[in-house]
């Protein structure tokens, strides 16, 4: 596998594992030169719009919001010439909280966009598209 793939797919990975330990800060940092696009359309862009979003996430006493997400069928597309990449992949999102049994709440896909700068790669847009949705009361606190 080529190093700018490997470093894509672990920014796709990094993106999940940040979530899932509570890590808003460091999920916003992967959006520093990039957007997240909401599935209602909306974008976020950088990593300040970005966290103002993941305020919504409910965090448990251990600080995270008591979730796994399962990555599957990652496909990724580099072009080392132009210093983009694309990647799709298939999420699934299970949680358990006290009051919640281990059950999914999510699945879809993520559409993602690179760019490398200055040998890096980064997020360019993040867009989700959710395809199933379980109990998510106990994941996001309703806006008001």
């Amino acid at each position: 596998m080529h190093p700018d793939e490997v470093a894509v797919r672990a920014l796709v990975h990094a993106y999940c594992e940040r979530l899932d330990a509570g890590d808003f800060d460091g999920v916003a940092a992967l959006f520093t030169r990039g957007a997240f696009r909401s599935p209602a359309g909306t974008e976020l862009v950088g990593a300040a719009a970005v966290r103002r979003m993941y305020d919504a996430v409910i965090a448990y006493e251990d600080g995270t919001p008591r979730t796994k997400h399962v990555l599957g069928t990652v496909t990724v597309t580099v072009d080392t010439t132009a210093g983009t990449a694309t990647a799709q992949s298939h999420f699934t999102v299970y949680q358990q909280t006290p009051t919640l049994p281990l059950q999914p709440v999510l699945a879809g896909r993520y559409h993602d966009r690179f760019v490398q700068v200055d040998g890096q790669w980064w997020f360019e847009e993040r867009m989700v598209r959710p395809d199933l949705e379980g109990d998510l009361s106990q994941h996001m606190a309703p806006r008001g």
